[in-house]
């Protein structure tokens, strides 16, 4: 009965004590703890939820971008659908005195139309006065002095047409050399005969009739027979210069 009279006296005066010893730090009584929703913002943001990927959905790929490229100083010029002939110098025109290997003589006029007589030995060699084709043989002699038809009078002859577009008549051959026929390329000072005396010249020195004249027909004998004087480009192919009748 004595114990339990001691705690009911010790009892309260410990708790006195304790609540004493923490005065100093107490919160006071007046003083009211705010409750824990004001604290908060009200209403409280939604939290954001994770929208998952959707493993059907593929990932977008990275598009890449163009290469830079540098640009040219001049714009280059669009090809040409025209094809462009290939340029290339003309080859020069060269001439030759036409008789070769004898001694001649031949003077500044024809007598009645614009010609030559280059007179000569017989067998002297008739050379292209340049280069061309054949446009003209005669290697038969009918020339009749009972009928002397103008278009016979020459006897055996040969005609090219220059590349310079003149035709070159040479006649009263002896002999017309082989291989020369129509459409025969030649080149300048190439063997087209031998001087001689045929036609109307049986009666005249042996000679070769040179004309020079534009491209005509074989039976223009008016033509054929010379319209350009050749005397003097005669006399600078004598001395080696290759001038040209067509200039």
């Amino acid at each position: 009965m004595m114990r339990i009279r001691y705690f009911l006296v010790v009892l309260p005066v410990a708790l006195l004590i304790a609540l004493a010893g923490c005065s100093s730090g107490a919160v006071p009584a007046s003083a009211e703890i705010p409750p824990l929703s004001a604290t908060l913002p009200s209403p409280l943001p939604p939290i954001p939820s994770a929208v998952p990927l959707s493993p059907t959905r593929p990932l977008p790929t990275a598009i890449p971008l163009p290469s830079p490229t540098l640009s040219p100083t001049s714009t280059p010029l669009p090809p040409s659908t025209t094809p462009v002939p290939a340029t290339s110098t003309p080859e020069a025109l060269t001439y030759a005195f036409p008789v070769r290997g004898a001694r001649v003589e031949y003077g500044a006029y024809h007598h009645d139309y614009p010609a030559t007589d280059i007179f000569c030995p017989i067998g002297s060699a008739f050379l292209a006065p340049t280069s061309g084709v054949v446009d003209y043989v005669s290697r038969i002699d009918i020339w009749d002095p009972a009928t002397n038809l103008p278009q016979d009078r020459s006897g055996l002859a040969v005609a090219i047409i220059g590349d310079d577009g003149l035709r070159y008549y040479g006649s009263h051959l002896s002999e017309v050399a082989e291989g020369i026929e129509p459409g025969v390329r030649v080149i300048a000072g190439q063997l087209l005969g031998l001087t001689g005396k045929s036609g109307n010249a049986r009666s005249t020195p042996p000679h070769l009739h040179f004309g020079i004249s534009h491209p005509t027909t074989p039976d223009d004998w008016a033509v054929r027979r010379g319209e350009i004087p050749p005397f003097e480009y005669l006399k600078a192919w004598q001395r080696g210069e290759s001038r040209s009748p067509a200039q």
